[in-house]
């Protein structure tokens, strides 16, 4: 997907990108997370909370068989995630929800953020309700067709904690209370097949192409397993398959 237009302001607490980044994903799941925070603040790099943490939830919409799944379980070199993101609670008046394009070439990425009107999230959004909603939207004319031709799937809400570094070269987050809901965009949503996951969590490092030079030795402190597996595939295994 090609994508243009005007990206959502940082001011509105969504990470602007304008170049290529890496993203390390560790699964913890043998430590509780105030353990996790405490390795996070002895970190060498001294990371601190930039801001307080906060409820993160995402709809995510792929092809009718699922094309975006596959790229990633597969590892296609150039692949996408399409979500729709809010923070805050999981229903309701949606004031300020944010189109997100996550494009992976190799092992880097970007995010193409683009905001769209306030709605109302209930059981009867569908893919007909999205489609109203895009249509609507001052997206790009390429984004709006594109997206078009994509349906609701998945809904997943965390708790994410915020880390940076001292040098503000590195990012840290700490996701915790992971649930995942089967969402059904035919004539509504109930939100059926909720998976809820307390047990394990994922800590994702994000930091720009000029910093991998650094990058082993501040994921070298962290004793976490590192993982491929997006929360978008995880959340679709546990409720589809």
């Amino acid at each position: 997907m090609e994508a243009s237009g005007h990206p959502a302001s940082a001011g509105q607490g969504y990470t602007a990108l304008r170049t290529y980044r890496y993203e390390r994903k560790f699964l913890v799941d043998e430590l509780r997370p105030f353990q996790v925070e405490a390795l996070i603040k002895l970190h060498p790099y001294l990371f601190y909370a930039p801001y307080p943490p906060r409820y993160v939830n995402n709809l995510y919409f792929d092809t009718p068989d699922l094309e975006n799944y596959y790229d990633n379980l597969n590892g296609a070199s150039q692949r996408r995630k399409v979500r729709l993101r809010w923070y805050g609670a999981p229903f309701g008046a949606l004031n300020s929800p944010v189109l997100e394009i996550k494009v992976k070439d190799g092992l880097v990425g970007t995010k193409h953020s683009y905001p769209l009107p306030p709605f109302y999230l209930d059981q009867s959004f569908c893919n007909a309700s999205f489609r109203n909603l895009v249509m609507n939207s001052k997206l790009p004319e390429n984004v709006r067709r594109d997206l078009c031709s994509l349906e609701i799937v998945l809904f997943n809400r965390y708790y994410r904690r915020y880390y940076a570094s001292r040098s503000g070269h590195f990012r840290v987050t700490l996701d915790t209370e992971m649930a995942f809901f089967k969402a059904n965009g035919i004539f509504g949503n109930t939100f059926i097949h909720r998976h809820v996951n307390y047990h394990d969590l994922v800590v994702e490092l994000k930091y720009e192409i000029d910093q991998e030079p650094h990058a082993n030795r501040v994921a070298g402190f962290f004793p976490f397993r590192v993982t491929r597996n997006s929360k978008y595939i995880q959340g679709i295994e546990q409720v589809y398959f």
